[in-house]
């Protein structure tokens, strides 16, 4: 081990967190364009000697340089590999076959798994969908996942679906070889630095949906808003299931000790963990807080829907006293009171008129029209 690799090990250095503006997107990388290394699903392929890149190599030679230089280490990026892509892989840097099964398959929740000297680390990506406005069909959040496969010599990192691209992590890290030079553990606590921080820029773009629609909630021309309230509060609970179970990995990692984990990486990866937990902490928030209005919601329907009928029996009411008198001088009588006088018609117009008039303003005193 060289003497800059030794001071390295000593001065342990993260790296600058990124802090995008809140509602923007984690998906704006996008899937970096691959560099053929060994295959198309290769997206870079590289040997770092000192934390400082040497070549791009394939696969084998990665592997023998790796190993053959002092304080060096391959680092591998693939992008949604299939079972024949990750054979290679597997084969190259002797991966566990259960581990390889579940990062060509994907849909894994967060977890870490140790297979003697390597780990396999799972963790969920969450993206921003970009949408003028929220509505009962909106996609909020997408979700993706990233896979690594942590040796001492060596770091695999798989992603699939809508996770964002890691060119700006690479470059971060070849910038800072202090950094770098702490080997796959460094490279293993800036994704994961990047995972989260990407949590907390979605849940700032959440954060003004779940205000806008508080605002609607209670407008004076507000509808009926429970499928969008209903439709927000799903894709809160798919962000909550990317979020809630990588706490127990990350707790893991910065207090169990590992063959490929130095003790100062511990320290940062708490920090990491610290993160983590204001973004459950804030999901639970807008959860309450989305629960909240849907009740809201459903009790402002319940009233008006009561003053609604309120004033459809009011209406009755009042338009059962002319129904009332014209029955009863509907009946054909002969002898009936005012039928033969001059002003009899008129006399019940006006008693009408007077009755359905008293009934009104009763009705409007008590707040029913």
């Amino acid at each position: 081990m060289t003497d800059s690799a030794t001071a390295g090990r000593r001065q342990w250095m993260p790296v600058v967190r990124r802090r995008r503006a809140a509602g923007a997107s984690g998906a704006t990388d996008g899937p970096p364009p691959p560099r053929k290394c060994t295959d198309d699903v290769v997206v870079d392929c590289a040997v770092y000697e000192d934390g400082i890149r040497q070549a791009t190599l394939p696969l084998r030679e990665a592997k023998k340089a790796a190993r053959e230089r002092p304080g060096s280490f391959a680092w591998i990026g693939l992008y949604q590999p299939d079972a024949e892509h990750l054979a290679e892989v597997a084969e190259a840097f002797e991966l566990h076959p259960l581990a390889v099964e579940d990062a060509v398959h994907a849909h894994q929740r967060p977890k870490l798994e140790q297979y003697g000297e390597t780990l396999f680390l799972v963790l969920k990506t969450i993206v921003f969908v970009e949408h003028e406005q929220l509505t009962a069909t909106s996609e909020v959040v997408d979700t993706g996942e990233i896979m690594m496969f942590i040796g001492k010599d060596f770091i695999v990192v798989v992603r699939h679906g809508s996770a964002p691209g890691l060119g700006r992590v690479r470059r971060s890290l070849e910038g800072r070889p202090e950094v770098l030079a702490q080997g796959p553990a460094a490279v293993m606590h800036a994704i994961a630095d990047q995972v989260v921080d990407d949590y907390l820029d979605v849940a700032d773009a959440v954060e003004l949906d779940v205000e806008q629609l508080e605002a609607d909630v209670f407008s004076a021309g507000h509808g009926d808003d429970a499928e969008r309230i209903y439709q927000l509060k799903r894709e809160l609970i798919e962000f909550k299931r990317a979020v809630q179970p990588m706490a127990r990995p990350l707790q893991r990692l910065a207090e169990e000790p590992f063959p490929c984990i130095g003790p100062e990486a511990g320290r940062y990866l708490r920090d990491v963990h610290d993160h983590l937990t204001q973004v459950r902490e804030r999901l639970a928030g807008y959860s309450e807080l989305v629960d909240g209005l849907l009740a809201a919601n459903l009790s402002q329907l319940a009233v008006q829907q009561n003053v609604d009928m309120r004033r459809i029996s009011a209406g009755a009411a009042i338009l059962a006293i002319p129904t009332m008198i014209a029955g009863f001088y509907g009946m054909n009588f002969q002898h009936m009171p005012e039928l033969g006088w001059l002003y009899g018609y008129p006399l019940m117009m006006v008693v009408t008129a007077t009755l359905s008039y008293t009934a009104y303003r009763a009705f409007r005193r008590v707040g029913w029209l």
